[in-house]
């Protein structure tokens, strides 16, 4: 914003907050055009609702924790000595746990005594927005389920919320964690780090996703093995998470409840 100074930012503010105008409107006196040009000049993966397919038959240990260790050292999730306090936006978890009182006829049981990997569902009816108080998480036009920490005032309402239990709450300063085990953190400098007393989750990482990038997952997952994790757009008839659907038997996380979850297992 060239050419203004402090006095000026205040001035034109408070106008905007005088005449009822937004913090974009404030912007854009300040600099006409410049947000959007910025914007605009970013490649970005466009959907109308974003899904995910993982390929049960294709996790092994390696494979999903490749996936957890790109995902974390992407948003900067700590490793925590104590699990009761573990922040996770990906992790394994057990047939039984991740899909209790499903009981499908004809899935092997190999399937059955497996692990899968488990993250924020960005259900299409979700829950948790409709309770937090603050709108600190809200479901954007692509289906995706945001997080601002800087408005989470930390109520917990949106974990209380949520059935799949995919998120977690800062009980310390992650950035704090034990050296010994986050020598080199924080991992990415260009992802914001947390504080205390907020709650986060899995983002279908919004923020490389506005490169044209997968998400980390994805990109670590397909790496190893083909099409284990899929990521795509399940409004496009086209798009290769509606291909795998059409062509494979799939599963979601307590789908009576009526969620809508959009993440997908092919069992």
């Amino acid at each position: 914003m060239m050419g203004v100074d402090r006095r000026e930012f205040l001035k034109i503010a408070g106008l905007s907050g005088l005449f009822g105008l937004g913090g974009k409107a404030a912007i854009e006196l300040l600099a006409p055009g410049e947000v959007e040009a910025q914007l605009s000049s970013a490649p970005v993966m466009k959907g109308k609702r974003w899904a995910m397919v993982i390929d049960a038959h294709a996790l092994d240990d390696e494979l999903m924790d490749v996936c957890i260790r790109a995902c974390h050292r992407e948003h900067n999730v700590p490793d925590l000595d104590d699990p009761k306090v573990e922040i996770k936006w990906l992790w394994k978890e057990e047939y039984p746990h991740a899909f209790p009182g499903q009981k499908h006829e004809y899935i092997g049981d190999d399937i059955k005594h497996s692990e899968f990997l488990l993250l924020c569902n960005h259900c299409t009816n979700p829950p948790c927005c409709r309770v937090c108080p603050t709108k600190a998480t809200w479901q954007r036009e692509d289906g995706i389920v945001m997080m601002d920490q800087h408005r989470c005032i930390g109520c917990r309402f949106c974990m209380a919320a949520c059935p799949f239990g995919v998120r977690s709450f800062n009980w310390g300063d992650p950035r704090k964690a034990p050296e010994e085990k986050n020598p080199d953190f924080p991992t990415n400098v260009k992802y914001p780090t947390r504080s205390k007393g907020v709650v986060e989750k899995c983002t279908f990482c919004a923020e490389r996703l506005a490169k044209g990038q997968l998400p980390a997952c994805v990109e670590a997952a397909n790496q190893i093995k083909e099409n284990a994790l899929t990521f795509g757009d399940l409004d496009d008839p086209a798009s290769i998470v509606r291909e795998l659907l059409r062509k494979h038997y799939t599963i979601r996380r307590k789908p009576e409840l009526g969620t809508e979850p959009n993440v997908f297992y092919i069992v």
